[in-house]
């Protein structure tokens, strides 16, 4: 008999599986190596993002998981010189343990057999390019796309568009050829595999259906409960190849079928798969801002399924039709979405603005001590001194009534 679970249920189940579980004990001691790469190892992957009006997005999700930490030991973990991680189009443009890149042997060789039998794709009149870059990088070792000197490294547009030097780069970066050695400034450092990649992790064979069942296993383990599309997603995997590796894992006992009242399609059972060692918290304590790109929320139907929460991220429209900000982020206070939150790092005059601040069906009500204690702690890791709440939302004036009464009050005052 399948098991039916509430959407409550459901709801904390996926934030345990995502490190929520447990309140953050007041007096940490400082987060260390081992505390973050078993955060990295739980979330089995930290999605790249080049936008910066806050935090770069990679970041974030151990923010949120575990308070404030030194980012600069994240960057020693993610991209010092003997790191153990690497990157790769894993979800989006990802970082991932190195062990696991040759999981991906198989959609590097997709990539590139596309490539080959598209008559129209860059490549073809572009074969010279790619020998030379891989020639050049034999020859001078790894670099930055912007430090090759070639005639053609040019951009031709604007911001977006890339010269053919970086173009030529990315396709081999997307075939395997070329890795990243580290990220400068978060520009990425470019190598040939073999100057990088132990030969361990650079000639394993891993067959394709064996490395789709350790990602849809490992997906099933960071997301705890979802539907096949969920799944499937975090790993951007098509549902339709998810699903009989699905099918497998349930045969396995590796992953439970379930029901979720409440999740349901219109006149259809929705397919429900729980993690076998998913744990059903009796509830969650948290606070925390989550990036647009956190496993949380990145899939936007989930979003909405589990929290309610309709999420469009509004960067790439247009100021005048802009609804919530620039770069809101979803505020997480113990299992429900409350409120969303445009912010802005203002690094020259040491300030963070909130742009905008939004009650979210009302739930921030009555949360907001806890929302401004959130954006003090967040002001302190990012070396900021004051917090200015621009009026814009419904949730701004309550808010910055509650920062000026915390800051009153506080022994450590922002300003």
């Amino acid at each position: 008999m399948t098991t039916q679970l509430t959407a409550a249920q459901a709801r904390r189940i996926a934030l345990a599986a995502q490190g929520f579980a447990r309140p953050r004990p007041a007096q940490a001691p400082p987060v260390g190596t081992r505390t973050l790469t078993a955060a990295i190892e739980r979330l089995g992957l930290l999605q790249l993002d080049s936008v910066n009006v806050f935090e770069r997005s990679h970041y974030l999700p151990l923010f949120a998981r575990m308070g404030a930490y030194n980012k600069a030991l994240l960057d020693t973990v993610t991209f010092g010189a003997k790191s153990r991680y690497t990157e790769y189009w894993a979800h989006e443009a990802a970082i991932i343990p190195l062990r696991d890149r040759p999981l991906w042997q198989w959609k590097m060789d997709a990539i590139r057999a596309r490539d080959e039998n598209n008559p129209a794709s860059w490549i073809h009149s572009n074969r010279d390019m790619l020998q030379w870059l891989r020639d050049e990088l034999a020859d001078k070792g790894p670099t930055v796309a912007g430090k090759i000197e070639h005639d053609a490294n040019k951009r031709r547009g604007g911001w977006w568009e890339w010269s053919d030097v970086k173009r030529g780069l990315e396709f081999l970066f997307a075939w395997g050829e070329v890795v990243s050695a580290g990220r400068t400034r978060f520009e990425r450092t470019y190598a040939l595999a073999e100057q990088v990649i132990p030969a361990e992790f650079r000639d394993a064979a891993i067959p394709r259906d064996v490395a789709l069942r350790h990602l849809l296993l490992a997906a099933g383990r960071a997301h705890g409960i979802g539907t096949a599309p969920d799944l499937a997603d975090y790993y951007r995997i098509k549902t339709t190849v998810a699903k009989p590796v699905l099918a497998q894992l349930v045969e396995e006992g590796e992953l439970l079928p379930v029901t979720v009242r409440g999740w349901d399609a219109a006149g259809r059972v929705t397919p429900v798969y729980l993690h076998r060692d998913a744990r059903v918290p009796r509830r969650i304590e948290a606070a925390a801002l989550l990036s647009p790109f956190d496993p949380v929320v990145w899939e936007r139907a989930r979003a909405l399924r589990i929290f309610d929460f309709h999420y469009r991220i509004e960067i790439y429209t247009p100021e005048p039709k802009r609804i919530f900000g620039y770069y809101t982020l979803p505020v997480l206070v113990d299992d429900r979405i409350v409120a969303r939150i445009d912010l802005k790092s203002d690094r020259q005059n040491r300030v963070l603005r909130v742009q905008s601040a939004w009650n979210e069906a009302g739930l921030a009500t009555g949360h907001e001590a806890r929302i401004a204690a959130l954006l003090r702690e967040t002001a302190q890791w990012q070396g900021l001194g004051e917090i200015l709440v621009a009026g814009r939302g419904d949730l701004a004036a309550a808010l910055a009534a509650e920062l000026d009464f915390g800051e009153s009050n506080s022994a450590t005052p922002l300003r």
